[in-house]
């Protein structure tokens, strides 16, 4: 039998990393400081992998030769500090799956736009006829599919989160979408410390590797490392770039080695706005680097729809267009969604503040925005922020309630938006649930 494996958390990301540990012979130990979901407990069960829950044994830990913590665990927790006095190694789930597999990978992290990013070139990739997988922060486990499903390529979300201990993880293929401030709270409240989070996703890669990122984006500009040995690719809509994508009027064109080597209209884009731009200017510099057909690669941008709770399309019910958006967790990605959006909106938002700067987007409120729905238990912040800036601001604590005001309100060429700027937790198990409960209420109309 091989080292102990001990893994710090019974998620999603937990689960997979322990049936890779058990693949891989090792002894296996998993661990939930909380209550395990009775899905994941029932798949432990199926495996015959030994588990706890509701704390963690400090006996098992101290004999572990390996650490494989979840994401949503702080390092600062007793058992993750114990870990690192005792010098037992802790990983990621991502880490860790990445040393078990010799797959083409490639990943996609940023604050706004990865899971769209990733789920573009998963498609691009899929369409050409490659045997490749859609895992990480998008759902599936990484480690679970090299356990159970492994195919030749990987298409990886990565969130910041899952990056802080990846220390061999090299993607054949990095994107980086941009870098606005999030998450804070978990890093010190440094944008510094979360920006050198972000290109973790970079430190490890080969010259023979490729860097893809936006150039528009000033955090990007301002933090990226000069030591990244891959070969780096950037995409601008504000000019041309060196080697990468840029918009040549409304031309999307990509040029490696001082060769024009693909162009497409961007009104042909599936996706429309100038945030999907940028994600299929990073998915098509993908496709390219890895040698993709340009008819395959503009075949799936011009076909690829919104994915669930990303600009979703809800229905249009009296003239009135409803818009699922609930994963924007932060302002970022809620000015994302104003600036596409043509007609006025009655913005639904609020929920778990993240310590948002509404100031970013008061300009675009004035300008879209009605008035505000607020959905969560606190909405002072909100309040305080746009008062003055729209006709009404009303506070709500259900998805059913705030679309019932929407639909009284709403005039015939409105749209009805939901796009949070705010985690889910105050009154949702995730933004997943608190878009399908949009959802549902919609269609209850």
């Amino acid at each position: 039998m091989k080292e102990l494996v001990y893994i710090l958390g019974a998620g999603e990301s937990g689960i997979g990393a322990a049936l890779l540990a058990q693949k891989l012979g090792h002894e296996v130990w998993v661990s939930d400081f909380g209550t395990i979901k009775p899905t994941f407990k029932s798949e432990l069960e199926q495996n015959a992998i030994p588990f706890e829950e509701g704390g963690h044994d400090m006996i098992k830990l101290l004999i572990a030769g390996l650490v494989v913590k979840s994401p949503g665990i702080s390092e600062e927790v007793t058992a993750v500090q114990v870990a690192y006095d005792k010098g037992i190694e802790v990983i990621s789930e991502i880490e860790f799956a990445a040393r078990n597999t010799t797959s083409k990978l490639i990943a996609v992290t940023g604050t706004n736009g990865k899971t769209t990013t990733t789920s573009l070139c998963y498609d691009i990739l899929k369409k050409a006829g490659l045997e490749v997988r859609l895992v990480g922060n998008i759902g599936q486990s990484f480690a679970k599919a090299v356990a159970t499903d492994p195919a030749p390529y990987y298409a990886i979300e990565v969130s910041s989160f899952q990056l802080d201990n990846c220390y061999s993880f090299a993607p054949d293929v990095a994107i980086l979408c941009n870098i606005t401030p999030d998450h804070l709270d978990r890093y010190k409240f440094s944008e510094t410390l979360y920006a050198e989070s972000k290109f973790r996703i970079a430190q490890n890669q080969r010259h023979d590797q490729f860097f893809i990122y936006c150039q528009d984006d000033e955090l990007t500009e301002l933090y990226i490392p000069k030591n990244i040995d891959a070969k780096v690719l950037t995409f601008s809509i504000e000019e041309k770039v060196d080697e990468g994508a840029w918009l040549n009027n409304d031309e999307l064109t990509i040029t490696i080695n001082n060769k024009n080597t693909f162009n497409m209209n961007v009104q042909q884009l599936g996706l429309q706005g100038l945030h999907n731009t940028y994600n299929s200017m990073a998915a098509a510099i993908m496709g390219n680097v890895l040698n993709i057909k340009n008819e395959v690669v503009r075949n799936s941008l011009l076909s690829f729809e919104n994915i669930e709770h990303r600009l979703e399309n809800v229905a249009t019910i009296g003239g009135v267009k409803y818009v699922n958006d609930s994963k924007a967790t932060n302002v970022n990605s809620a000015w994302y969604a104003l600036e596409s959006a043509d007609e006025p909106v009655i913005w639904i938002a609020g929920g778990v503040d993240k310590g948002n700067d509404y100031a970013k987007i008061k300009d675009l409120v004035r300008k879209k925005v009605r008035m505000i729905i607020c959905l969560g238990e606190n909405n002072l912040k909100i309040h305080q922020a746009f008062a003055g800036d729209v006709e009404m601001i009303m506070n709500t604590t259900s998805a059913y309630d705030a679309v019932t005001a929407a639909y009284r309100m709403a005039k015939k060429g409105d749209t009805v938006l939901l796009s949070p700027a705010c985690a889910s937790f105050d009154l949702f198990d995730s933004y997943e649930d608190r878009g399908r409960q949009f959802k549902a209420a919609v269609k209850s109309l």
